[in-house]
């Protein structure tokens, strides 16, 4: 088993290294070749307002970025995934499941860039802020309206039906002092052999959602220590943390990008508000947010940790995050022992091996809640 999950992750971390030298080579290509300025002519001659022209421009790049990309997604998601058996996907239900997240990315794709090129037009000297401040209003938005509109789109939804789990669960919740929804449960196994939890929502929507592929291989013990998890990071404000932090970073590389714009774009004859020009911005973003990615999975694994440790001390299932962990790892087929430049690219939480070992050191079970 540890073989197979070695050869699993190592072909999981090539492609995403592939996956991201293969989008910006695409648009290197694009915008080095003169394909960018030539559709952008094309474009125009079709709609002189920049807001039609725009989500022509857009649709365009999208599709064809989507389509030549099927394949690569087809091995990655759907052949691999058969191969190691983590897969039940039929290929017909995996292909609507490409499109409806084609759509999906789609409309976020067209609002992100359509907001941003109207502010680079309307406010040259603010557009970074005013961007940033944008882009970060609507990942809250979709945060609060994805396990409502979302998540339905994939799977079914319905209250779990085991009511001892079900009590169990908001027991737990109020002695974390969250509040929540209900307790949902999703047809994974229709898809996936993997299982998770999360507590999803914003607000009015918060509510915890379990996997079926969890009940059955999972005690309650174990299932109410993964949900402990997820209520700690509530109750550390985690989320608003995080919040803060990739606003931090959204604005931070809006600024860099704004300081070094003209300097980039006199490169190639470029006026910063020509749709031409998407192509550079998508590269320097994605260049920029790369760089940044290993400080912010440390920053996240951090939160993991103290996340762990608070579930265990509020539950004293030590055993149970333990035995919870090592089955975790094997029906998702996680890698526990990682080499150090893996965990630092590739994990925003701390490998199984180092949850397993922090939770064996600890020896009690402080039942006081942060404030």
């Amino acid at each position: 088993m540890d073989d197979r999950i070695k050869k699993y992750s190592r072909i999981k971390y090539t492609l995403a290294i592939v996956d991201m030298v293969y989008l910006l080579s695409v648009i290197a290509l694009f915008q080095l070749s003169g394909s960018a300025m030539w559709l952008r002519l094309r474009v125009a001659s079709v709609f002189a307002n920049q807001a039609l022209l725009i989500l022509l421009y857009c649709s365009i790049i999208y599709s064809v970025y989507f389509i030549i990309s099927l394949p690569f997604e087809f091995y990655r998601s759907y052949k691999l995934e058969h191969r190691f058996g983590l897969s039940r996907e039929r290929f017909p239900h995996w292909l609507g499941d490409q499109l409806k997240e084609f759509m999906i990315g789609f409309v976020i794709f067209i609002v992100l860039i359509e907001g941003f090129f109207y502010f680079l037009r309307n406010y040259p000297d603010k557009w970074w802020w005013i961007s940033g401040i944008f882009w970060i209003l609507l990942s809250v938005v979709l945060a609060r309206i994805f396990p409502v509109l979302i998540i339905p789109l994939f799977f079914k939804y319905k209250r779990i039906e085991n009511e001892d789990l079900r009590q169990r669960i908001l027991n737990l919740a109020s002695r974390m002092a969250i509040r929540i929804l209900d307790v949902y449960q999703i047809d994974f196994s229709k898809k996936t052999t993997k299982a998770n939890a999360a507590l999803l929502g914003l607000g009015k929507s918060k509510r915890v959602v379990l996997t079926d592929t969890l009940q059955g291989k999972f005690s309650p013990e174990e299932i109410e220590v993964i949900l402990s998890h997820e209520f700690a990071h509530f109750r550390l404000r985690h989320l608003i943390k995080m919040l803060v932090l990739n606003s931090g970073v959204i604005l931070l590389i809006f600024y860099f990008l704004f300081k070094c714009a003209d300097m980039i774009f006199s490169r190639f004859n470029l006026n910063l508000a020509d749709i031409a020009g998407l192509g550079i911005w998508v590269f320097c973003f994605a260049c920029l947010q790369t760089c940044l990615l290993p400080l912010l999975n440390w920053i996240s694994r951090n939160m993991e940790r103290n996340a762990d440790r608070l579930a265990i001390r509020i539950t004293g299932l030590k055993g149970a995050f333990i035995s919870m962990m090592e089955k975790l790892s094997q029906q998702n087929l996680v890698e526990r022992r990682p080499a150090t430049w893996v965990k630092i690219l590739f994990f925003d939480h701390p490998p199984v091996s180092e949850r397993i070992a922090m939770a064996e050191g600890i020896n009690y079970a402080d039942k006081k809640l942060p404030n």
